[in-house]
């Protein structure tokens, strides 16, 4: 288990870099200026750059962009946005906004998520499959930014319950809009998922065997059905909690959250492109999945002990064909 780990954890560490590459050479020849062009002159600009680097080759940059970020952990200032303050004293305000909405999505998404496919999955045919199935197509269908002006029209509007627009002074009570928009999705996904598997697992031909012995309730979902449904439903979990996590773009730009999505927006669609915050949040998006993931990868080994007998079994294999090819009467001919 633990050799896992570290070969996951190392393959996890080069595709961060990989995607960092990547991500740092798109980023240079997209098209766009960093600068706000009509209000700097051609001078202006020309040494604007010189200072940035930015008339090095790429490769250089690369290398002295990678070397800021590894020895400061800083991701350089920004080049039109907030007049150009370092990111770092700019990103952890945003991150922290993003992060405590998408944890409240996150918990009512997946929350609300399981309990609808569980009872549509126990209730096949009756009510409660038929709301599963009708909320699931809906959230799926409907953005969660039309959600959001929906709860806006209607809470903040029209009944003042909520703030119309984001307001730090009233942080959690500004929270519940923009969560339940975002969780709509997430929601309806995991509870569509949630009840498709479990009703492939209780038609499977061991929890048929279960029954025949007469277990039945509670017990019987809690240790054959659930253990073996959830295991697929994770999958689909995981890239959905990034999603949430890091805020969705247009639903903090509509309800004004000075989070990582709004902070993407601008750094795109302002006077000038910005490259080292677009550069920046693509990294931090990049490196929440690779986590994600990873602990995705950890859990399946404590969801199913098959995968670790089965990597121990290869393990295993792979021993007996190494001592195998390295038999010192190998090849010798009488």
């Amino acid at each position: 288990m633990a050799r896992y780990i570290v070969k996951r954890v190392l393959m996890a560490g080069v595709t961060l870099f990989i995607i960092t590459f990547l991500l740092f050479m798109l980023v240079r020849i997209m098209p766009g200026n960093p600068f706000p062009s009509e209000r700097m002159s051609d001078e202006a600009i020309a040494k604007k750059r010189e200072e940035m680097g930015l008339d090095d080759p790429i490769l250089v940059q690369f290398g002295n962009y990678m070397k800021e970020v590894l020895t400061t952990g800083s991701f350089g200032k920004g080049s039109s946005l907030y007049n150009g303050a370092p990111i770092s004293s700019v990103l952890p305000t945003a991150m922290s906004n993003s992060f405590k909405i998408g944890a409240v999505a996150i918990l009512f998404g997946i929350t609300v998520g399981l309990i609808l496919g569980i009872a549509a999955a126990l209730n096949r045919g009756h009510f409660w499959d038929v709301f599963c199935s009708v909320l699931s197509i809906v959230g799926v269908c409907v953005p969660s930014y039309v959600f959001m002006i929906f709860l806006q029209y209607f809470f903040a509007y029209k009944t003042t319950i909520f703030p119309f627009y984001f307001n730090n002074r009233r942080f959690w009570l500004s929270t519940i809009m923009p969560a339940l928009s975002l969780s709509l999705f997430s929601m309806s996904t995991i509870a569509r998922f949630t009840r498709n598997e479990m009703v492939e697992v209780m038609d499977s031909d061991y929890v048929l065997m279960a029954e025949s012995k007469g277990m039945y309730g509670t017990r019987l979902v809690t240790r054959h059905v659930l253990r073996n449904a959830l295991i697929p439903v994770v999958t689909v979990i995981a890239p959905l909690i990034v999603d949430l996590l890091t805020g969705a773009l247009v639903v903090e730009k509509i309800y004004g959250i000075n989070g990582m999505g709004k902070l993407m927006v601008d750094a795109i669609t302002g006077e000038g492109i910005d490259y080292n915050y677009v550069l920046a949040l693509g990294i931090i998006y990049s490196a929440l999945y690779i986590f994600i993931m990873l602990v995705l990868d950890i859990v399946y080994c404590l969801l199913d002990p098959r995968i670790r007998v089965a990597g121990e079994r290869g393990k295993r294999r792979r021993e007996d064909a190494a001592g195998a090819g390295s038999d010192p009467g190998e090849g010798v001919t009488v």
